[in-house]
Protein backbone atom coordinates (compact mmCIF):
# COMPACT_ATOMS: atom_id res chain seq x y z
CA UNK A 1 0.00 0.00 0.00
CA UNK A 2 1.38 3.40 -0.93
CA UNK A 3 1.44 6.37 1.42
CA UNK A 4 -1.32 8.01 -0.61
CA UNK A 5 -3.53 4.93 -0.19
CA UNK A 6 -2.84 4.83 3.55
CA UNK A 7 -3.84 8.45 4.03
CA UNK A 8 -6.51 8.83 1.36
CA UNK A 9 -10.06 9.86 2.22
CA UNK A 10 -11.34 6.42 1.23
CA UNK A 11 -8.51 4.32 2.64
CA UNK A 12 -9.64 0.73 3.22
CA UNK A 13 -13.18 1.23 1.97
CA UNK A 14 -15.30 -0.86 -0.37
CA UNK A 15 -16.95 1.22 -3.08
CA UNK A 16 -19.47 0.53 -5.83
CA UNK A 17 -19.94 2.87 -8.81
CA UNK A 18 -22.71 2.49 -11.37
CA UNK A 19 -22.18 3.96 -14.80
CA UNK A 20 -18.55 3.33 -14.00
CA UNK A 21 -17.38 2.46 -17.51
CA UNK A 22 -17.29 6.02 -18.85
CA UNK A 23 -17.76 9.69 -18.13
CA UNK A 24 -18.53 10.72 -14.57
CA UNK A 25 -18.66 7.15 -13.25
CA UNK A 26 -15.26 6.26 -14.66
CA UNK A 27 -13.74 9.43 -13.17
CA UNK A 28 -15.26 8.55 -9.78
CA UNK A 29 -13.95 4.98 -9.99
CA UNK A 30 -10.43 6.19 -10.75
CA UNK A 31 -10.49 8.79 -7.99
CA UNK A 32 -11.76 6.30 -5.40
CA UNK A 33 -8.89 3.96 -6.25
CA UNK A 34 -6.39 6.82 -6.16
CA UNK A 35 -7.67 7.86 -2.74
CA UNK A 36 -7.18 4.47 -1.16
CA UNK A 37 -10.35 2.43 -1.63
CA UNK A 38 -9.32 -1.20 -1.17
CA UNK A 39 -12.02 -2.48 -3.52
CA UNK A 40 -13.83 -0.60 -6.30
CA UNK A 41 -16.72 -2.35 -8.08
CA UNK A 42 -17.19 -0.83 -11.54
CA UNK A 43 -20.78 -1.41 -12.66
CA UNK A 44 -22.10 -0.68 -16.13
CA UNK A 45 -24.41 -2.09 -18.80
CA UNK A 46 -21.35 -1.98 -21.09
CA UNK A 47 -19.43 -4.80 -19.44
CA UNK A 48 -16.35 -4.74 -21.68
CA UNK A 49 -15.85 -1.03 -21.04
CA UNK A 50 -16.35 -1.64 -17.30
CA UNK A 51 -13.71 -4.37 -17.44
CA UNK A 52 -11.29 -1.92 -19.06
CA UNK A 53 -11.72 0.65 -16.27
CA UNK A 54 -11.58 -2.06 -13.60
CA UNK A 55 -8.34 -3.45 -15.03
CA UNK A 56 -6.83 0.03 -15.02
CA UNK A 57 -7.54 0.61 -11.32
CA UNK A 58 -7.40 -2.94 -9.96
CA UNK A 59 -11.14 -3.09 -9.42
CA UNK A 60 -13.89 -5.56 -10.26
CA UNK A 61 -16.24 -5.19 -13.22
CA UNK A 62 -19.94 -6.08 -13.29
CA UNK A 63 -22.26 -5.94 -16.29
CA UNK A 64 -25.62 -4.83 -14.88
CA UNK A 65 -28.73 -3.05 -16.15
CA UNK A 66 -29.82 -0.95 -13.16
CA UNK A 67 -33.42 -0.97 -14.40
CA UNK A 68 -33.56 -4.71 -13.57
CA UNK A 69 -34.26 -5.11 -9.83
CA UNK A 70 -33.15 -8.74 -9.71
CA UNK A 71 -29.87 -7.93 -11.42
CA UNK A 72 -29.21 -5.14 -8.92
CA UNK A 73 -30.02 -7.41 -5.97
CA UNK A 74 -27.64 -10.06 -7.32
CA UNK A 75 -24.95 -7.42 -7.83
CA UNK A 76 -25.01 -6.49 -4.15
CA UNK A 77 -25.04 -10.15 -3.17
CA UNK A 78 -21.80 -10.64 -5.12
CA UNK A 79 -20.22 -7.56 -3.57
CA UNK A 80 -21.14 -8.65 -0.04
CA UNK A 81 -19.90 -12.17 -0.71
CA UNK A 82 -16.54 -10.91 -1.95
CA UNK A 83 -15.91 -7.98 0.39
CA UNK A 84 -18.24 -8.46 3.35
CA UNK A 85 -19.89 -5.06 3.00
CA UNK A 86 -19.95 -1.80 1.08
CA UNK A 87 -19.05 1.63 2.43
CA UNK A 88 -19.59 3.97 -0.52
CA UNK A 89 -22.09 3.75 -3.37
CA UNK A 90 -22.09 6.26 -6.21
CA UNK A 91 -24.98 5.90 -8.62
CA UNK A 92 -23.94 7.63 -11.83
CA UNK A 93 -25.75 5.38 -14.32
CA UNK A 94 -28.28 7.18 -16.48
CA UNK A 95 -29.38 7.68 -20.05
CA UNK A 96 -30.60 10.47 -22.29
CA UNK A 97 -32.65 10.39 -25.50
CA UNK A 98 -30.77 10.97 -28.77
CA UNK A 99 -34.06 10.91 -30.71
CA UNK A 100 -35.41 13.88 -28.75
CA UNK A 101 -32.09 15.65 -29.18
CA UNK A 102 -32.48 15.14 -32.92
CA UNK A 103 -35.90 16.78 -32.84
CA UNK A 104 -34.47 19.71 -30.88
CA UNK A 105 -31.72 20.06 -33.49
CA UNK A 106 -34.25 20.00 -36.32
CA UNK A 107 -36.17 22.84 -34.70
CA UNK A 108 -33.04 24.92 -34.16
CA UNK A 109 -31.95 24.33 -37.75
CA UNK A 110 -35.36 25.19 -39.25
CA UNK A 111 -36.30 28.02 -36.92
CA UNK A 112 -39.53 26.25 -36.01
CA UNK A 113 -40.79 25.60 -32.47
CA UNK A 114 -39.55 22.46 -30.75
CA UNK A 115 -41.98 19.55 -31.15
CA UNK A 116 -40.91 16.60 -29.02
CA UNK A 117 -43.88 15.81 -26.79
CA UNK A 118 -46.29 14.92 -29.60
CA UNK A 119 -43.70 12.52 -31.04
CA UNK A 120 -42.58 11.01 -27.75
CA UNK A 121 -43.69 7.37 -27.70
CA UNK A 122 -44.43 5.32 -24.60
CA UNK A 123 -41.37 3.11 -24.98
CA UNK A 124 -38.91 6.00 -24.89
CA UNK A 125 -40.79 7.64 -21.99
CA UNK A 126 -40.69 4.42 -19.99
CA UNK A 127 -37.06 3.57 -20.80
CA UNK A 128 -35.81 6.96 -19.60
CA UNK A 129 -37.71 6.57 -16.33
CA UNK A 130 -36.86 2.87 -15.98
CA UNK A 131 -33.14 3.62 -16.02
CA UNK A 132 -32.95 7.06 -14.44
CA UNK A 133 -35.65 6.79 -11.77
CA UNK A 134 -36.36 3.08 -11.25
CA UNK A 135 -32.63 2.37 -11.45
CA UNK A 136 -31.99 4.89 -8.69
CA UNK A 137 -34.66 3.26 -6.54
CA UNK A 138 -33.16 -0.20 -7.09
CA UNK A 139 -29.66 0.97 -6.19
CA UNK A 140 -30.82 2.93 -3.13
CA UNK A 141 -32.85 0.02 -1.82
CA UNK A 142 -30.07 -2.55 -2.16
CA UNK A 143 -27.38 -0.16 -0.91
CA UNK A 144 -29.38 0.56 2.25
CA UNK A 145 -30.03 -3.15 2.78
CA UNK A 146 -26.30 -3.80 2.48
CA UNK A 147 -25.19 -0.89 4.70
CA UNK A 148 -27.63 -1.18 7.59
CA UNK A 149 -26.01 -4.22 9.28
CA UNK A 150 -22.67 -2.37 9.38
CA UNK A 151 -24.28 0.71 10.91
CA UNK A 152 -23.51 3.22 8.20
CA UNK A 153 -22.31 4.20 4.76
CA UNK A 154 -22.52 6.94 2.18
CA UNK A 155 -24.57 7.02 -1.02
CA UNK A 156 -24.40 9.70 -3.72
CA UNK A 157 -26.87 9.76 -6.59
CA UNK A 158 -26.45 11.79 -9.77
CA UNK A 159 -29.41 13.95 -10.75
CA UNK A 160 -29.29 16.87 -13.16
CA UNK A 161 -29.62 20.63 -13.31
CA UNK A 162 -32.32 19.81 -15.88
CA UNK A 163 -34.49 18.83 -12.93
CA UNK A 164 -34.60 22.54 -12.02
CA UNK A 165 -33.96 24.44 -15.24
CA UNK A 166 -35.70 22.23 -17.76
CA UNK A 167 -34.50 22.08 -21.35
CA UNK A 168 -37.24 22.66 -23.94
CA UNK A 169 -38.03 19.34 -25.60
CA UNK A 170 -36.73 17.11 -22.83
CA UNK A 171 -39.79 16.44 -20.61
CA UNK A 172 -38.99 12.78 -19.95
CA UNK A 173 -35.36 13.39 -18.99
CA UNK A 174 -36.17 16.43 -16.83
CA UNK A 175 -38.98 14.66 -15.00
CA UNK A 176 -36.85 11.56 -14.39
CA UNK A 177 -34.05 13.62 -12.85
CA UNK A 178 -36.36 15.82 -10.77
CA UNK A 179 -37.81 12.60 -9.39
CA UNK A 180 -34.30 11.34 -8.59
CA UNK A 181 -33.77 14.45 -6.46
CA UNK A 182 -37.03 13.95 -4.53
CA UNK A 183 -36.49 10.21 -4.12
CA UNK A 184 -32.96 10.69 -2.82
CA UNK A 185 -33.98 13.39 -0.36
CA UNK A 186 -36.85 11.33 1.00
CA UNK A 187 -34.60 8.30 1.45
CA UNK A 188 -31.93 10.51 3.06
CA UNK A 189 -34.34 11.58 5.81
CA UNK A 190 -35.31 7.98 6.45
CA UNK A 191 -31.93 6.27 6.53
CA UNK A 192 -29.87 8.88 8.37
CA UNK A 193 -31.20 7.19 11.50
CA UNK A 194 -29.27 4.08 10.46
CA UNK A 195 -26.03 6.02 10.01
CA UNK A 196 -26.38 6.17 6.23
CA UNK A 197 -25.95 9.47 4.41
CA UNK A 198 -27.62 10.04 1.03
CA UNK A 199 -26.86 13.09 -1.10
CA UNK A 200 -27.18 14.08 -4.75
CA UNK A 201 -25.10 16.00 -7.26
CA UNK A 202 -27.00 17.85 -10.00
CA UNK A 203 -24.60 18.51 -12.89
CA UNK A 204 -25.04 20.97 -15.68
CA UNK A 205 -23.53 20.08 -19.06
CA UNK A 206 -20.57 17.70 -18.69
CA UNK A 207 -18.14 16.74 -21.44
CA UNK A 208 -18.99 13.04 -21.68
CA UNK A 209 -19.94 10.59 -24.41
CA UNK A 210 -23.58 11.45 -23.69
CA UNK A 211 -22.86 15.12 -24.30
CA UNK A 212 -21.05 14.26 -27.51
CA UNK A 213 -24.38 13.03 -28.93
CA UNK A 214 -25.91 16.48 -28.38
CA UNK A 215 -26.21 18.55 -31.60
CA UNK A 216 -23.81 21.50 -31.67
CA UNK A 217 -26.60 24.10 -31.74
CA UNK A 218 -28.12 22.53 -28.63
CA UNK A 219 -24.69 22.34 -26.95
CA UNK A 220 -24.24 26.07 -27.51
CA UNK A 221 -27.63 26.83 -25.96
CA UNK A 222 -26.89 24.58 -22.98
CA UNK A 223 -23.48 26.20 -22.57
CA UNK A 224 -24.82 29.74 -22.33
CA UNK A 225 -24.85 31.52 -19.00
CA UNK A 226 -21.57 30.13 -17.65
CA UNK A 227 -18.02 31.41 -17.87
CA UNK A 228 -16.65 27.92 -17.33
CA UNK A 229 -18.04 25.98 -20.29
CA UNK A 230 -18.77 22.26 -20.06
CA UNK A 231 -17.54 20.64 -16.85
CA UNK A 232 -15.10 17.76 -16.96
CA UNK A 233 -15.98 14.36 -15.48
CA UNK A 234 -13.15 14.93 -12.99
CA UNK A 235 -14.77 18.12 -11.72
CA UNK A 236 -17.98 16.21 -11.10
CA UNK A 237 -16.04 13.45 -9.40
CA UNK A 238 -14.59 16.00 -6.99
CA UNK A 239 -18.09 17.17 -6.04
CA UNK A 240 -19.45 13.63 -5.72
CA UNK A 241 -16.60 12.35 -3.60
CA UNK A 242 -16.75 15.36 -1.31
CA UNK A 243 -20.31 14.31 -0.49
CA UNK A 244 -19.29 10.67 -0.15
CA UNK A 245 -16.41 11.45 2.19
CA UNK A 246 -16.27 12.19 5.91
CA UNK A 247 -15.63 15.83 5.00
CA UNK A 248 -19.40 16.01 4.41
CA UNK A 249 -20.32 14.16 7.59
CA UNK A 250 -22.99 16.74 8.45
CA UNK A 251 -24.44 16.90 4.92
CA UNK A 252 -27.60 14.82 4.45
CA UNK A 253 -30.22 15.10 1.70
CA UNK A 254 -28.36 17.80 -0.20
CA UNK A 255 -28.79 18.41 -3.92
CA UNK A 256 -25.50 20.02 -4.87
CA UNK A 257 -25.59 22.06 -8.06
CA UNK A 258 -22.40 21.60 -10.06
CA UNK A 259 -23.31 23.62 -13.13
CA UNK A 260 -20.78 26.43 -13.48
CA UNK A 261 -23.19 29.02 -12.15
CA UNK A 262 -25.72 28.75 -14.98
CA UNK A 263 -28.44 29.35 -12.39
CA UNK A 264 -28.99 29.03 -8.66
CA UNK A 265 -31.85 27.71 -6.57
Amino acid sequence: MTGNEASGRFAGTVALVTGGASGIGAAVSRQLAAEGARSVHVVDLAREAAESVAAEIGGTAHGVDVSDPQAVAELFERVLASDGGVDVVVHAAGIDDPVAKGHIFEAADSGKPVDVLSRLDDDRWRRIHAVNLDGTFHILREAVRAMRPAGGGSIVTVGSSAGFDTLVGYPHYASSKAAVHALSQSVAKEVVHFGIRVNTVAPGPVDTAMAARTPESVRKAMNSGSAFGYATPEQLSDSILYLASDQASNVVGAVLLSNGGRFTV
